[in-house]
């Protein structure tokens, strides 16, 4: 694996933004975005909010403001790019120069890798991410498009149906890796295991929601959040809690 000096933080979705009390944790503390905003350096932190992939951004990106700033963020942009001309915009590559971190919202997968993808701000992100301490997060589907091999779709009853996971090309940002998230509650095990299936060489991610993974040179993992993280490879698997 290649080494950088950026963090990968992807998210198995629905993670607390200071409204959830079932998870158990100190939102503060030892919540998810807690976590994003420490690595990121903390509340003075630039942090760009990116809700492309979802149907609704405004109101994505409304809870997104409202949850960093319980946390004392100050310095939070929410940017939605709905076409790939916005991502070469000489005005918007200059904003993002001095950025600590990008957080990619929830919603279609393959709207961040074809509005974003190949276009001057993919090779900005991923700039900064191999030679600064940039972080980058997503959520669900932002977590799903930072792979090469991304899992575009597929339903999960027919996943173990060869052929029925649709794949397509994500940001590449961990190309050794292959994610799915709502993991546990959506009952995506079929899912992943087919798309591991089709590339034997990676390593499936299986994300729960309110769960994320902390990845530092693309090989040191850290799993946070309320829920638990399946690895599987070459048709095996574990199961890792999230406290340890």
């Amino acid at each position: 694996m290649k080494q950088v000096k950026g963090t990968l933080i992807p998210i198995g979705g629905n993670e607390d933004k200071g409204t959830n009390e079932y998870t158990g944790l100190d939102f503060i503390e030892e919540g998810i975005l807690a976590h994003v905003v420490r690595e990121s350096g903390g509340a003075e932190s630039k942090i760009f909010v990116i809700p492309t992939a979802s149907s609704i951004p405004k109101k994505v990106g409304k809870n997104y403001l409202s949850a960093f700033e319980k946390l004392g963020c100050t310095n939070v942009h929410v940017l939605d790019i709905r076409e790939p001309e916005q991502c070469d915009d000489p005005e918007l590559l200059k904003d993002f120069a001095d950025a600590n971190c990008v957080m990619f919202s929830g919603g279609d997968q393959s709207r961040i890798s074809s509005i974003i993808g190949g276009t001057k701000l993919h090779d900005l992100l991923t700039e900064k991410f191999v030679n600064e301490d940039f972080i980058i997060a997503g959520t669900s589907a932002g977590a799903m498009a930072m792979v090469n091999e991304m899992i575009a779709g597929g339903s999960s009853t027919e996943a173990l149906l060869k052929g029925a996971v649709n794949l397509s090309k994500g940001l590449s940002l961990i190309p050794e890796l292959i994610v799915d998230t709502h993991f546990i509650r959506r009952g995506r095990f079929g899912r992943l295991a087919e798309a591991v299936a089709v590339f034997p060489e990676l390593v499936g991610i299986g994300l729960a929601e309110d769960t994320g993974l902390i990845i530092k040179n693309c090989n040191e993992f850290r799993v946070i959040g309320s829920g638990m993280v399946c690895k599987l490879f070459t048709m095996h698997y574990f199961s890792v809690p999230a406290k340890f």
